[in-house]
């Protein structure tokens, strides 16, 4: 089953590969890159329908001049320019605490946990599909949320939620074997742990 599963993601490229040729060129790439106001005009009634897109237009020549009028950045004078020094801390922090934020860990040490909590062994690879699931499902609601609550407080939030759950998570790992009822609370907070990750970082 396990090759079948792998092999099914091949599918949608096929499907994407087969219906590429019929989708428009974008707007934005046939007036800014190509020069060709005619077939952007044309990309646009193809998108949005019959109507009057001048708007759209202007938009679209707004950020064609805003793109000529911007200096492009190496690394070393970005690293260098101090108006962008507060972006960068801050995109290195996310950056930085997406990558050591345990969520590797979690993947990796799940089947024992899994194991240890007397799942069947043929069982353990479709509660680990489960965890997949959880954080595909979590990252779909995320895209929900984030207009309504904003990045910033998700961000917080779901760091919050999983320290306080990998703390738990230590605990628990501490004294499953002096509580049976322990490896099941495990489980429950590896998936509490995958959906903070999705709706958060």
């Amino acid at each position: 089953l396990w090759p079948w599963l792998l092999a099914s993601s091949g599918l949608s490229a096929l499907i994407q590969l087969a219906t590429l040729p019929f989708f428009p060129d974008s707007p934005s790439y046939l007036l800014i890159q190509k020069g060709n106001e005619e077939a952007c005009r044309k990309a646009i009634r193809k998108l949005w329908g019959e109507g009057d897109h001048q708007a759209e237009i202007d938009d679209i020549m707004k950020e064609k001049v805003a793109m000529t009028s911007t200096k492009t950045l190496r690394v070393l004078e970005v690293i260098k320019e101090r108006s962008l020094r507060w972006q960068l801390y801050i995109l290195m922090t996310v950056m930085t605490t997406l990558q050591l934020c345990g969520i590797n860990a979690i993947y990796f040490y799940s089947f024992e946990v899994f194991h240890t909590a007397k799942f069947e062994e043929y069982l353990i690879p479709y509660v680990s599909l489960g965890v997949g699931l959880c954080e595909c499902l979590s990252s779909i609601l995320c895209s929900t949320l984030i207009d309504r609550f904003g990045r910033k407080v998700l961000l917080w939030g779901g760091y919050v939620l999983m320290c306080s759950v990998l703390a738990l998570l230590t605990m628990t790992l501490s004294l499953q074997h002096q509580f049976f009822w322990m490896h099941y609370f495990s489980v429950i907070l590896i998936f509490l742990f995958v959906i903070f990750y999705g709706i958060g970082p």
